[in-house]
């Protein structure tokens, strides 16, 4: 009965029932992730980022387990899919180490390379200036979601927010040199 009352009120996305579930899976979720990552950091921010899921997908959702099961296969997934995205990155940096030791600097390379500079720059102005300054602060900055939030005295779930949003925004501007890239890393 508690957890149809607490899935209604997320489904009318009832901010005090939002906050309790948080309040109350948070740790657990976060001590459940560090078997899959080892890094707190790491951990907080992807919980927190499922949490900003799971409060804009709210009325949407079709949980038809219990509220801690979702919550928890969610977390797991999300683990599962860092650690793969861990893998991808760590591959992709050698073959970019690979290729860097035996480059020879041709015009295409840096022509390449310029236009990607430039795409992400576009892409970057297309940002609302509060967004754009919090993932700055975020991905070229490296602060965390509290130092950024304490810095700029908004609350955690705004960042968040913002970095979310931040990211679909660049993710569709940029979503053809993604292609471009994947075909090339395939390929070599």
């Amino acid at each position: 009965m508690k957890d149809l009352l607490l899935i209604e009120g997320l489904g009318r996305r009832d901010k005090v029932i939002f906050d309790y579930i948080f309040n109350y899976y948070y740790s657990s979720l976060c001590a459940f992730a560090m078997k899959y990552l080892h890094d707190r950091d790491a951990v907080e921010d992807l919980v927190q980022d499922f949490f900003v899921t799971v409060w804009l997908e709210a009325p949407h959702m079709q949980i038809s387990t219990s509220l801690k099961s979702y919550l928890f296969a969610g977390v797991k997934n999300r683990c599962l899919d860092s650690e793969k995205h861990r893998k991808v990155t760590e591959k992709y940096k050698a073959f970019i180490l690979f290729t860097a030791e035996n480059e020879d600097n041709s015009f295409d390379h840096y022509f390449a390379e310029s236009e990607l500079r430039q795409a992400i720059e576009k892409s970057m102005s297309k940002l609302p200036p509060r967004c754009r300054e919090i993932f700055e602060l975020s991905r070229l900055n490296g602060l965390s979601n509290q130092e950024i939030s304490d810095k700029l005295e908004i609350s955690k779930r705004t960042v968040e927010l913002q970095i979310s949003n931040s990211l679909k925004i660049l993710r569709k501007e940029l979503v053809e040199f993604l292609q471009i890239w994947l075909i090339g890393w395939l390929i070599g």
